[in-house]
């Protein structure tokens, strides 16, 4: 995996893009369809040379590019405060998950079984979706703090889509993983927010609508 500022900006808009979709989910009880599937199919995408391979291409990202932008910008007013909870506890998280091989152990052992179920349906098939969410109920879940997800409860109340949710927050750790590995790190967040800020414009420029 390269290490450039290219494929740590793609990590957090992978990041972003999942944990957008998670409020978005909780909230409306509906999710955007191509967005949702670029960050579900980045589960099964395992070598990569870049970031951007994991998701296919830059405009599989152009979501999570912009609320990359609204969440680092100047401008408070456009910052939702519930993603970067979300974010932040991903990033910590991934944290304690790569200290323990045995829940990487069933994360991996999980993504195999999806994939297969993968291969008979879609990538976002309610069966796919169910099984990422048992990945992580049973491995990330487990690990504190855990995640809470607010929204409309009769949303979260709903079965298939608690389970968006739950695949959606699988999907953002896939994402924090991607930044650990391209060399990110919290310090990174505070003092090169400008950097991420116009290498994500740099890149929104390069997607199409």
């Amino acid at each position: 995996m390269s290490k450039t500022i290219t494929d740590r900006t793609l990590a957090l808009a992978g990041l972003f893009q999942a944990v957008s979709l998670v409020a978005q989910t909780a909230r409306r009880g509906m999710v955007e369809q191509a967005p949702f599937e670029a960050v579900i199919r980045s589960l099964f995408v395992v070598d990569a040379e870049a970031t951007v391979d994991i998701y296919g291409d830059l405009s599989a990202l152009r979501h999570g590019l912009q609320v990359l932008q609204r969440q680092m910008g100047s401008s408070g007013e456009e910052r939702d405060l519930e993603l970067t909870r979300y974010a932040l506890s991903l990033l910590t998280l991934e944290r304690k998950l790569a200290a323990r091989k045995d829940l990487l152990a069933t994360i991996s052992e999980g993504l195999q079984k999806a994939e297969r179920q993968r291969e008979h349906f879609h990538t976002t098939h309610d069966t796919v979706i169910a099984a990422l969410a048992d990945i992580y109920v049973n491995t990330v879940s487990t690990l504190q703090p855990r995640i809470m997800v607010t929204g409309e409860h009769g949303h979260l109340q709903n079965p298939d889509t608690a389970n968006r949710v739950r695949a959606l927050l699988l999907a953002g750790m896939r994402a924090a993983v991607l930044w650990n590995q391209s060399g990110g790190g919290r310090l990174q967040l505070l003092f090169k927010r400008k950097a991420f800020l116009t290498e994500a414009q740099r890149l929104l420029a390069q997607t199409t609508h």
